[in-house]
């Protein structure tokens, strides 16, 4: 289990290193546009040069990347080219907001997707019904367009939950709940049944194998061999998609944070973004690869765990 678990870790660090390069590369393409912005149209060329050089962006985009590698070893990500406060200090705030919304959704859309994907497959019927129409509307419908819907329907029309912001559930608990209802919502009614049809077709096949067959006509309980036989080997697919399924709602809570006015890190990547705000773009970019990464690794070990076939291979 240590060799699967470091395999995984190495791999993350893998794509840590090229998506913050590349991501670096792209940003930094441009360093004259991106000074001229930060001064204004009417600086002159003599203080655009004396700012390239004082934020080092004259020095080639490989060693600006490496300087920023070290210091981020260090705990440094720089500061706001804007307000000089650092990055760290800006995005402490909107870390748990943004963590709030995916931690939340990740966890549903799993026990969500594995409940109904199973029912679906096991009991057939209206269910299997519903979770197909579902899954083609899921897939149709744009996340921006069903938070709207949200927004009128139960924040505006019938005003069970609040419309925008954000509690920290250390002033309020049920604050805290309320405000994620909407936004989290938001994100299962696009994901939850593409993930859940993954499951279901998943274990469709797996109950349709012969060791299945063996196992009733053994006198094994049909609870037993769903829960423990069939969905063992139906898990990694299930739990592949979920991943896959982690990276775009990450590119979607950018859209929610919008939407309901919540102070998150999404939200703060496209404010900066707008004004080329890089050490800041760098640093929510670094912190959005990174819980996709330990997203990825989590699901991973939990695949390897239920199917020890998977950590062989």
């Amino acid at each position: 289990m240590s060799k699967f678990i470091l395999k995984k870790v190495l791999g993350a660090l893998v794509l840590l290193v090229i998506g913050t390069g590349l991501t670096f590369l792209l940003v930094f393409s441009n360093t004259r546009g991106l000074v001229r912005q930060v001064l204004g149209e009417g600086a002159t060329e003599e203080q655009i040069q004396a700012r390239t050089e004082a934020l080092g962006l004259n020095q080639p985009v490989l060693v600006q990347y490496g300087q920023w590698v070290a210091d981020l070893l260090r705990g440094n990500l720089g500061s706001s080219y804007y307000t000089g406060e650092p990055v760290t200090v800006v995005l402490s705030s909107r870390i748990p907001v943004t963590l709030s919304v995916v931690i939340t959704a990740v966890i549903l859309m799993l026990i969500l997707s594995v409940v109904v994907g199973v029912v679906a497959a096991v009991k057939g019927g209206w269910i299997d019904r519903v979770l197909q129409v579902g899954g083609i509307l899921g897939g149709a419908i744009p996340g921006f367009i069903v938070a709207i819907i949200l927004v009128f329907t139960l924040a505006v029309a019938i005003p069970l939950f609040p419309a925008t912001g954000y509690v920290s559930p250390t002033d309020s608990v049920e604050g805290w709940i309320r405000t994620l209802v909407l936004p989290v919502t938001a994100v299962l009614v696009t994901s939850v049944a593409g993930a859940a049809l993954q499951f279901r077709g998943a274990m469709m096949d797996a109950l349709s194998q012969d060791y299945v067959r063996t196992l009733r006509a053994r006198g094994v309980p049909e609870t037993a061999i769903v829960l423990r036989h069939a969905l063992r080997n139906a898990a990694l697919p299930g739990l592949t998609t979920i991943s896959l399924q982690t990276i775009g709602l990450m590119g979607g809570v950018v859209i929610i944070e919008k939407i309901f006015a919540l102070p998150g890190v999404a939200a703060q990547l496209t404010t900066s973004a707008i004004l080329r705000d890089i050490p800041i773009v760098m640093g929510a970019v670094l912190f959005t690869i990174c819980v996709v990464v330990i997203v990825n690794i989590l699901l991973a070990l939990i695949t390897g765990w239920i199917n020890p076939k998977e950590r062989v291979s």
